[in-house]
């Protein structure tokens, strides 16, 4: 199956909030449409830097901002397109084979990420015109 921008899809995650807060619970294969394997967060990334620029041959991932903002840059080999996160119970799946660059962080931002594999180099693709070629054919 060939992926494209447009199966990058915005979840509502579950807010449940009262007087002393809010909490986000999040299930793999209940609220996501993979189980979850990895989980990890960058943080302390200057205002205004990027990150990313990368694509997963077969890893699907849901980011979410639980601080602050930053826009995904979505690219399919075809076409481009930016999401931007700043709430805590939105979150943006992608699903394989989609190149993502983060940018644009907010002074404080935190981007907390869920991956269905366990970190595995031999799974991304780390240079465009490599991702490109294999995307294309």
């Amino acid at each position: 199956m060939k992926t494209t921008v447009h199966d990058c899809t915005l979840i509502d995650l579950p807010k449940i909030s009262d007087r002393q807060g809010a909490i986000t619970p999040i299930y793999g294969g209940v609220h996501l449409p993979f189980s979850i394997q990895r989980i990890y967060y960058l943080y302390d990334v200057p205002g205004g830097e990027s990150r990313g620029g990368h694509a997963h041959r077969q890893l699907q991932q849901l980011i979410v901002s639980v601080m602050g903002a930053f826009d995904v840059v979505l690219d399919d080999g075809f076409e481009r397109r930016r999401i931007h996160l700043d709430r805590a119970y939105y979150g943006l799946y992608i699903p394989h084979m989609i190149w993502r660059e983060l940018e644009n962080f907010s002074s404080g931002g935190i981007c907390l990420v869920l991956a269905s594999m366990l970190y595995d180099e031999g799974d991304y693709i780390r240079d465009y015109e490599a991702f490109y070629r294999e995307k294309t054919g």
